[in-house]
C-alpha cells in the first residue's frame, strides 16, 4: 500500500508532464498557422552566394492544409515563374505528431531533411533541429530553421543550409505580407 502512495503521484506528475509537452508542441503549431498567406521580402546569405545577390525579394507560401493538420511552406524569387528545371521552389511541410512539432523540407538538392520543434523558449520563436534525413547528402541538406513572429504582418525565418563538408550557410528572411 506504502508503494501505491508513492506510484500514484509520480503517475500523475508524469501524464501532467506529457501533456505540457503536448500543449507546447500544440501552440507553437497553432502560432505556425497564424503565418497563413503569402510574404515577401529581402533575404541575407552569408557566406554570400552570387546567384542570390540580385536584389530580387523572396516570395514564400505558406498555406495551412488537410483541415489544418498541416502547413506547406514554399520558397521562390520573387516573379520567377514555376518552371522546376529552371528555378528552385523548395517546399516545406509541418506538421504535429502525438507531441512533437515536425518539418520536412523537400528540398532542390534532392533530399528531406527531417526537423524537431525545440521547446518554445517564447511564445514568438518556434526553432527545428535536425534529426535524420532521407535521399543523398552530396550537396548538403537543410540543417536547422527558426520562424520569429514580430506580429500579424510581419515575421522572420531563419535558415541554416549544412555544405558539403560540414560548412554552414545561413539565409535570414524579413518577410511582410504581400498584399
Amino acid at each position: 500500500m506504502k508503494s501505491l502512495r508513492v506510484l500514484l503521484p509520480l503517475a500523475v506528475l508524469s501524464i501532467a508532464t506529457a501533456a505540457f509537452a503536448q500543449s507546447d508542441a500544440q501552440k507553437s503549431f497553432d502560432s505556425l498557422k497564424t503565418l497563413g498567406g503569402d510574404w515577401e521580402g529581402p533575404v541575407t546569405v552569408n557566406p554570400p552566394m552570387p546567384e542570390m545577390s540580385g536584389g530580387n525579394p523572396m516570395h514564400i507560401s505558406l498555406r495551412v492544409t488537410s483541415r489544418g493538420h498541416a502547413i506547406v511552406h514554399e520558397m521562390q524569387e520573387s516573379g520567377t515563374p514555376l518552371d522546376p528545371k529552371k528555378y528552385d521552389h523548395p517546399i516545406t511541410v509541418l506538421y504535429l505528431n502525438n507531441d512533437q512539432l515536425n518539418l520536412v523540407h523537400y528540398c532542390d538538392a534532392g533530399n528531406r531533411p527531417h526537423m524537431l520543434a525545440r521547446k518554445p523558449a517564447d511564445g514568438k520563436t518556434v526553432e527545428f533541429d535536425f534529426a535524420d534525413m532521407s535521399g543523398g547528402n552530396d550537396f548538403g541538406h537543410m540543417y536547422h530553421a527558426v520562424f520569429t513572429m514580430v506580429d500579424a504582418d510581419h515575421h522572420l525565418e531563419d535558415w541554416t543550409y549544412m555544405m558539403p563538408g560540414d560548412k554552414p550557410m545561413h539565409a535570414h528572411f524579413e518577410l511582410h505580407r504581400a498584399k
